[in-house]
């Protein structure tokens, strides 16, 4: 599994897929989805399409409490059977799961999952996959996922369970291949942001995880939020902003100046911030510059 390309910007989401049997498109296939990484704080979410010929029984039902180690042996396994199975992955990165849910217009996990399974089934299809059957881990009531599906694809008996992967091995495939693509990513995340030597023991990226806590509480910066690694939609980062980060006042028309009112709750206004790294009267020659304002090569003006 070549994660180069997601790598290369893990800001935005990605698709990679395997090479197509070519059986896949000769006789009647089955194909089955399930996510990995719906729950952490941190790191991407990937979503997995695993399709093979109808027979599931070269297939099995593979348990939730497998190692990392035993995971990535059976994706080896899963790989090597490019006869008669391929996979497709889309990654959503965290950039990409926070700005849609935290856009004007809520985008919520529920509908992004939704969209992303519908693109890869959608994708089989242009690849010439002869489908017959999908089995999909539900997101949300599966009735009414199972309908949604059953609508959009007619033609392909669709079947939507709670713990599919539990079910129906192709679905279980699919959950294996999904959580080595987030072991991988998460493991070599490629960090966008100067942050010096990070340290990578941020645990298992679950909000509930000492150890991931402590990261977030490291790595936060407290004008500018968190690197791009963190999902900061989710309650557990914006808790940790709320209580630890730079205070803001934004402007109200019908209000007092931000600046005054800062003043008045002794803090420093944005505006003052500003001025301070410009060389204002709140200058401190000791602290450099914020990267944000390098790496885009901004200054501030006194005059226009």
């Amino acid at each position: 599994m070549d994660l180069g390309s997601f790598e290369a910007d893990n800001s935005s989401s990605c698709r990679l897929a395997s090479h197509i049997p070519e059986v896949c498109r000769t006789e009647d296939c089955c194909l089955g989805i399930d996510e990995a990484g719906r729950g952490p704080v941190l790191g991407t979410q990937p979503h997995e399409l695993l399709l093979c010929i109808s027979n599931q029984q070269v297939l099995q039902n593979y348990s939730k409490t497998l190692t990392e180690t035993e995971r990535e042996n059976l994706f080896q396994k899963l790989d090597e059977a490019k006869s008669y199975i391929g996979w497709a992955l889309q990654i959503l990165s965290p950039n990409t799961i926070s700005t849609s849910m935290l856009q004007r217009t809520k985008y919520n996990l529920n509908a992004l999952s939704h969209d992303t399974a519908i693109g890869l089934v959608q994708y089989a299809l242009d690849s010439g996959v002869q489908l017959k059957e999908v089995f999909v881990d539900t997101v949300g009531p599966a009735e009414k996922y199972e309908e949604k599906l059953s609508q959009l694809f007619p033609g392909i008996e669709v079947t939507v369970r709670p713990k599919a992967d539990s079910l129906f091995p192709v679905v279980s495939a699919a959950s294996i291949c999904a959580k080595v693509a987030r072991d991988r990513v998460v493991k070599d995340w490629k960090f966008a942001e100067d942050l010096g030597e990070v340290d990578t023991d941020y645990g298992s990226g679950y909000p509930n995880d000492p150890k991931t806590k402590a990261w977030l509480l490291k790595y936060m910066d407290p004008v500018f939020g968190y690197p791009q690694f963190v999902r900061f939609s989710w309650s557990t980062a914006q808790t940790l902003m709320d209580s630890k980060a730079a205070t803001v006042h934004w402007d109200d028309d019908d209000e007092e100046t931000g600046e005054k009112a800062a003043q008045r709750q002794n803090n420093r206004s944005m505006l003052s911030y500003f001025s301070a790294s410009a060389g204002g009267k709140d200058h401190n020659p000791t602290r450099k510059t914020h990267r944000f304002f390098t790496e885009r090569r901004l200054k501030s003006l006194n005059t226009l």
